[in-house]
């Protein structure tokens, strides 16, 4: 009987300790997708940004763009409207080669331009040799469009790991995450886009937008987005401008 009572206690500590485990597991992973934290490699070389330096009263609206016609210039033309002069312009090479006349535009409106590479691929997935190609080629597509200089990188599906990090470094790269995210391409209605920024932006941040066919209700969120900047008191500016003085914690990525 007593050994039988002492095997129990055993069993019994067994079973809390693999809870205990169980439980901090998941709340690591929770915490891990609530905060997108700002990435950098071990040596503090290649790195990723997801938001700016909070002590400032600066933010900084971002668009993706990797296909469609007819979203981009009702967007830049909301945005003139709206006096931003210079929000930062994610694009896919490819789609940017069909558009020379919209590119033209965004550079001619004050905005920066920032890689998407060429082909959107999940840059996570494939092998460095391929992550090199795709630079490349998109590389040599914004220089015949008159693009030089690009020295922000959003990888095609946002996803990226250390083997991302190491050839954006190679090239010259800051990859840019970021910190709200309207969720504008899901079209939830005007108004939820519209809470999904205003609702939790904040000095510093970057807010993920569109400006591809499949975010139809951006351009209606938009003046009220921007209204409510200005109402806190934040500015918009480019990424480069948000992340020049960033000081940001660090985290390795495998």
């Amino acid at each position: 009987m007593n050994h039988f009572y002492v095997w129990h206690i055993r069993r019994v500590k067994q079973l809390i300790i693999i809870l205990i485990a169980a439980f901090a597991t998941a709340s690591f992973f929770y915490v891990q997708n609530l905060i997108p934290l700002p990435v950098f490699s071990s040596n503090g070389e290649a790195r990723a940004v997801y938001r700016g330096d909070s002590d400032t009263n600066e933010v900084a609206l971002t668009f993706n763009i990797s296909w469609g016609d007819e979203r981009a210039l009702p967007i830049l033309d909301t945005l003139k409207t709206n006096g931003i002069k210079n929000a930062t312009f994610f694009l896919s090479a490819s789609w940017a080669e069909r558009h020379p006349d919209v590119v033209k535009r965004i550079q001619k409106d004050g905005h920066q331009i920032g890689s998407m590479g060429y082909a959107y691929k999940n840059y996570s997935q494939m092998k460095k040799s391929d992550i090199r190609k795709d630079l490349i080629k998109a590389q040599n597509s914004f220089q015949k469009l008159g693009i030089e200089d690009l020295t922000l990188l959003r990888p095609p599906t946002g996803q990226f790991n250390k083997d991302v990090l190491d050839v954006a470094k190679q090239y010259g790269y800051t990859i840019v995450h970021y910190s709200i995210n309207s969720d504008d391409w899901m079209n939830p209605g005007v108004q939820k886009i519209v809470q999904n920024v205003n609702g939790a932006v904040n000095a510093g941040d970057i807010v993920l937008l569109h400006a591809s066919d499949s975010a139809k209700q951006t351009k209606e969120a938009l003046p009220e987005i921007v209204h409510h900047l200005r109402s806190k008191g934040l500015k918009n500016v480019t990424v480069s401008e948000l992340i020049a003085n960033t000081d940001a914690k660090s985290s390795e990525v495998k």
